[in-house]
């Protein structure tokens, strides 16, 4: 399977901002230089959802910018269906941005008439455009209120229009930075069932979706990467992200008797009483088989009644990811 977006050591430093104070007392300072991507190598397969994962300032907005030709790397190649991001005029038919500025939109105007607006602009077939916004609207079920004013909608119906958007050429790869931020719940559900069903499996679109959301991430990502300060931290599957760091296994045991002394290729993490069930959580090296675990608690002579592995958890694994030491905070302008 190919490629459909690449990042080669694509670094990216930004002038910091300086305060009137600053520019009073030291008018001929040097301005300073804040480092936003350190090196960022990155592979997204073609049809796969890649999510983009990281503490505020940690370069995934400006990542994303850069690969949609917004803003230029200062070193290192951004490459995006192979073609190399700085040829804007042929990597833009092949991407749409989703992002949560509402400012981007008029707000005067109904949102069909907002979608017809930027299919000029997309270089959408005049005679295509009235067809595909119809299109578009049925499929993120904005038909009905197609011709509301966008300044009426609410933070959902101004999300699926920015999707509806973005896929007005209908291009392969779609980038989304946050795009169920400020959603409540039911809307957030909603809008991550759309992307799964619709623009993946059905549309055979392949995101980059950054967000802050474990959960979402969790649910739709085929990948995820962590970026920490400007540099990819870790990247694989969930699952291999959850396992990043641990050596070990964790299970849940329920044991009776309760006085049983149980002694054996594990660390116990807690052992509990509670309604004549003893309980305990415990460790197993991960060169250790989970019969060797059983035949150790009934060689103590406890009786086994239930046995639950402890999955890992997302977030503890991001935790322990950009917990670790930090180089000095000095991520991107706006996150």
């Amino acid at each position: 399977m190919s490629n459909a977006i690449e990042a080669d050591g694509v670094e990216k430093t930004f002038v910091k901002q300086r305060s009137i104070r600053e520019i009073v007392t030291h008018p001929f300072g040097r301005p300073e230089r804040v480092h936003a991507l350190r090196g960022v190598d990155l592979a997204v397969r073609e049809g796969e959802i890649f999510g983009l994962l990281g503490p505020n300032g940690a370069g995934k907005t400006t990542l994303l910018k850069i690969f949609s030709c917004l803003v230029l790397p200062d070193r290192g190649r951004a490459r995006l269906a192979g073609i190399d991001t700085t040829d804007e005029a042929r990597v833009k038919p092949r991407l749409g941005l989703v992002n949560s500025d509402e400012r981007s939109f008029y707000w005067r105007l109904s949102g069909r008439e907002n979608l017809r607006f930027f299919a000029r602009l997309y270089d959408v077939p005049s005679g295509r455009i009235n067809q595909r916004i119809d299109e578009l609207l049925d499929r993120v079920d904005m038909s009905d209120r197609a011709d509301r004013p966008f300044s009426g909608y609410s933070s959902g119906m101004k999300q699926k229009l920015a999707i509806a958007r973005a896929m007005l050429h209908d291009p392969p790869v779609l980038l989304m930075d946050e795009p169920t931020r400020s959603l409540d719940p039911a809307s957030s559900l909603a809008l991550r069932e759309f992307i799964l069903e619709q623009l993946t499996r059905r549309g055979g679109k392949t995101i980059l979706l950054a967000t802050h959301d474990l959960r979402e991430a969790e649910a739709l990502c085929d990948r995820l990467a962590i970026l920490v300060s400007g540099r990819v931290r870790q990247v694989g599957t969930v699952d291999e992200v959850k396992r990043w760091g641990l050596n070990t296994r964790r299970f849940a045991l329920e044991v009776d008797p309760t006085e049983a002394v149980l002694d054996g290729p594990y660390g116990i993490e807690s052992d509990e009483t509670r309604d004549g069930v003893r309980r305990l959580v415990v460790a197993v090296a991960d060169d250790v088989s989970f019969e060797e675990l059983i035949r150790s608690v009934l060689a103590s002579g406890a009786r086994m009644r239930a046995c639950d592995r402890i999955e890992p958890d997302l977030e503890q694994a991001f935790s322990r990811i950009t917990d670790e030491e930090q180089e000095p905070q000095d991520g991107e302008p706006a996150s």
